[in-house]
């Protein structure tokens, strides 16, 4: 079957739901970028409203579209149900197609290749990437902003130790799906991930081949590459999904791609093995909380007398799941958790790493960033890699999964 043969059902349903709009405005009220910016309208008339006026298989025209970060709030919050977001997600990439593609655009997009060509030279990358004169140079000349945060390589890879490990058998079995962050930036992260998993009686197996989603092509409206890159990804893990193995994943905002937005942004919904795929993914805090929910979960952890602050990002709030992160720290003796209510970090993805979208994205942040001042906390939690590093950029508060709290009072690990 083909992977994208062009009949688009999930898309036309999206497209479908914008006549449910009654123009309440709540989207408009939610959204983080129309509150700080006046470039960017607010999602009801780039959705609902423009979407009515725009001819299918043709560009939209509205450059404002660009402003659009794609958190999904809007989505999230609206009670009629019209799929806002992914209609403004597949307008921008109309839009994208007609004014052409930055090199900075298609560099970033692309992770899988950044860290395939940074990791073995890592001390010259990380030394240029956090160079202030180079920086600067890049964002003259390619339009990275200078401040924007980004992750030093490790100068080794995930997948690397994985090959070498060999996970305990046990009963119940797990493939992870680890990201392109925790590959090439953090796998110290993911080796902590496989370690968890393995103490609350897990055998984990990390399927081979592993590389980007896809999710960093969408969002700068590559869709083509995307969806080459999606169903690369979802025959790896394809296997797994067969023999009736959970998949979980450490990156909500990539298990979030391969669960549903591929299927619905990128009309890959005829994909058998994506579609496979996502029937059996999982984001860890929700799959530990499933478990603990049925009364599977080990909860023997030792106190850890911290006081850490809890932000929910958009792309896992996309998941619909609640926070089970909240759920799962509860269960550690003498945390003391304080949750933010700001809803959006600002960074989304690569969105604010752009020269003329940093400022923006620092702007949506700035409630959460003083919420976390004001709480002092040891550490900022998140769920999101380009989240933690925006926020312990912007906050100078080391910023951890919830995996790695979760480790420590498993006694894993310092």
């Amino acid at each position: 079957m083909a992977v994208h043969d062009g009949h688009d059902v999930l898309g036309d349903l999206m497209r479908g739901s914008l006549d449910h709009c009654v123009k309440c405005t709540v989207c408009e009220t939610f959204c983080p970028v129309s509150n700080v910016t006046p470039l960017f309208p607010g999602p009801k008339y780039v959705g609902p409203q423009a979407e009515r006026f725009r001819v299918r298989d043709e560009e939209s025209p509205d450059a404002s579209l660009d402003y659009c970060s794609g958190c999904g709030i809007c989505t999230q919050v609206c009670p009629q149900g019209v799929h806002i977001a992914e209609i403004n997600t597949q307008a921008r990439a109309k839009l994208r197609e007609r004014t052409g593609f930055k090199l900075r655009d298609r560099l970033v997009a692309r992770p899988n290749v950044l860290g395939m060509l940074g990791t073995p030279a890592a001390p010259l990358a990380n030394w240029t990437l956090h160079n202030k004169p180079f920086r600067t140079l890049v964002e003259r000349t390619v339009g990275l902003h200078r401040d924007a945060a980004v992750p030093s390589f490790a100068g080794r890879t995930f997948q690397a130790w994985a090959k070498t490990h060999r996970s305990p058998a046990a009963e119940r079995k797990v493939a992870y799906f680890h990201g392109c962050g925790a590959n090439w930036y953090e796998p110290d992260s993911a080796q902590r991930t496989v370690e968890l998993l393995e103490w609350l009686g897990c055998q984990v197996e990390v399927p081979r081949g592993q590389a980007c989603c896809g999710l960093p092509l969408q969002s700068n409206g590559m869709f083509g590459p995307a969806r080459s890159y999606v169903h690369a990804m979802a025959s790896k893990l394809a296997p797994s999904a067969r023999a009736g193995v959970d998949i979980v994943g450490t990156s909500t905002s990539c298990t979030l791609m391969l669960k549903r937005e591929a299927r619905e942004i990128l009309g890959m919904e005829d994909d058998p093995e994506l579609r496979l795929v996502s029937e059996h993914m999982y984001d860890i805090c929700e799959y530990l909380g499933m478990l603990h929910d049925r009364g599977e979960l080990r909860t023997d952890f030792k106190p850890l007398p911290v006081t850490v602050t809890y932000h929910a990002p958009c792309q896992q709030q996309g998941h619909g799941i609640g926070k089970p992160a909240l759920e799962l720290l509860a269960l550690i003796p003498e945390l003391r958790v304080v949750e933010n209510d700001a809803a959006c970090c600002g960074i989304a993805g690569t969105y604010g790493l752009k020269k003329e979208k940093f400022g923006i994205a620092m702007d949506v942040g700035r409630g959460l960033f003083e919420q976390i001042a004001d709480a002092g906390p040891e550490y900022a939690v998140c769920d999101s890699e380009t989240c933690r590093w925006h926020i312990e950029k912007a906050t100078g508060v080391r910023t951890v999964h919830p995996v790695e709290l979760l480790h420590r009072a498993a006694g894993l690990g310092a």
